[in-house]
């Protein structure tokens, strides 16, 4: 969670928000909640769309907008 977290530079606590509320997909594998790396490279997809044209709701969550 903490790589993530970094990786999006905002705090663990956002990036279980996320999860909670089903912005961000996650497994959980004897406890501990892991985030697949096509997740991350979908959300990499994304953004790339997004300078295109595109929006995505789930990414303005990551630029800080609320709904």
């Amino acid at each position: 969670m903490a790589e993530v977290a970094a990786m999006f530079k905002m705090s663990r606590m956002t990036v279980y928000r996320a999860i909670n509320s089903g912005e961000l997909r996650a497994i959980r594998i004897r406890g501990r909640l892991l985030i697949p790396a096509a997740v991350i490279e979908g959300l990499v997809a994304e953004a790339t769309a997004e300078r295109s044209g595109g929006d995505s709701p789930l990414l303005g969550m990551f630029r800080g907008e609320r709904s």
